[in-house]
């Protein structure tokens, strides 16, 4: 025999918005757990793309001084005129479009040290395609700069939850990133209209610190940005708030004077050295400025401190050996050569010592006339 029993006023175990809110709660854990995988792949291929925009553009710069054109160090835009600057620079727009989506999803010292990549990448293309050799002591630097990354990705601090343009604002209104960021905006008019057009076609850090500088608002105003484009997709009013427009409009001023003074630094000056100058420069200023922003050390361990030091500083060293000994032939084959005993080189003697052996000498004297004659 069987019993049934009704029972009333019972209510679904999960109602259509209850549903909906665990959808969303689990799209939320999705992101929390592959949000830092999908930021770093971003990021590499960012790499990869501007590493190889470099030489392209390198090559664009080449092919108008070939033409006879005015150089962009000297103020021409005869580059804009080339298929192969604008290939470049499309190839950077993709690279730097992929770095805008790896921001949204890592933190900022995880995606910009990775820039890494872009440094070897761009040497090696440079050796084989710009003539610009890569020595030993040069691909040393290149392996030591992602061993450096590496350890500096593993320690890189936490970044505080911002999830809301709101929260955004607040961070931007802090006293202390307000006198941070004033100090650089006025180190950058100071760079651009007093020590570039004195000192920027013979010192390589005039262009690439003004290029540094400007990154520190360029990130902020990406990673703000990330921030408003998770909130138009989670319909949230983002548009109508002042922020989003404000962030939009730093972005494209900075990004368009880093990349003149990133042109006017390419042109005078060797890629194997522009790069990974500025990627030192920009890469301290973007961690900096995040550190500041975000305060993201607050809660890092002293083991993670002293791995983060580290790891820039083994970047720094590799960097370093990239482009101060660019100019030195060292290679596998002349390697052993080097290393020989030093006494084997050649002596060069002066014109004093050679008239002092001939005097000595044992030949034979003739009873002519001797004449010496120096050239100097």
């Amino acid at each position: 025999m069987t019993i049934c029993q009704v029972i009333g006023n019972v209510s679904p175990t999960v109602s259509p918005h209850e549903n909906l809110t665990l959808d969303a709660d689990w799209m939320v854990q999705i992101e929390n757990k592959y949000g830092f995988y999908i930021g770093l792949a971003l990021a590499i291929f960012s790499s990869f793309l501007i590493g190889s925009s470099v030489i392209l553009k390198k090559k664009g710069l080449l092919r108008l001084v070939e033409k006879g054109g005015t150089r962009a160090g000297d103020g021409g835009h005869g580059y804009l005129k080339d298929w192969l600057w604008w290939a470049g620079l499309l190839t950077m727009g993709g690279g730097e479009a992929a770095n805008f989506a790896a921001y949204a999803f890592a933190p900022a010292t995880i995606v910009t040290p990775l820039g890494a990549l872009s440094v070897l990448i761009s040497s090696i293309l440079s050796s084989y395609l710009l003539g610009e050799r890569l020595n030993l002591l040069g691909k040393l630097g290149c392996m030591l700069s992602i061993v450096g990354s590496t350890v500096l990705v593993i320690h890189a601090p936490e970044e505080e939850e911002v999830t809301t343009l709101d929260e955004m604002s607040s961070k931007l209104k802090e006293p202390g990133f307000l006198v941070y960021a004033g100090i650089l905006l006025v180190i950058c008019l100071i760079l651009i209209f007093f020590v570039a057009p004195r000192y920027g076609q013979t010192n390589i850090l005039v262009y690439l610190t003004i290029c540094s500088v400007i990154g520190a608002f360029s990130v902020s105003s990406v990673k703000g940005l990330g921030i408003a484009i998770k909130g138009f997709f989670a319909h949230r009013p983002v548009l109508q708030n002042p922020l989003t427009w404000i962030l939009v409009l730093t972005l494209v001023a900075s990004i368009t004077t880093q990349i003149n003074y990133l042109n006017k630094a390419l042109d005078i000056f060797n890629t194997s050295m522009v790069f990974p100058i500025y990627y030192v420069l920009f890469t301290t200023i973007v961690i900096t400025t995040s550190v500041i922003l975000f305060k993201e050390w607050v809660t890092m361990s002293v083991t993670d401190i002293i791995g983060t030091v580290c790891g820039f500083l083994t970047i720094i060293l590799g960097v370093f050996l990239l482009h101060v000994f660019k100019d030195v032939h060292l290679n596998l084959r002349t390697l052993p050569q080097l290393l020989q005993n030093t006494d084997q080189a050649q002596v060069i003697k002066d014109d004093k010592n050679i008239l002092i052996e001939l005097d000595h000498s044992g030949t034979p004297v003739d009873n002519k006339p001797k004449v010496f004659m120096i050239y100097s």
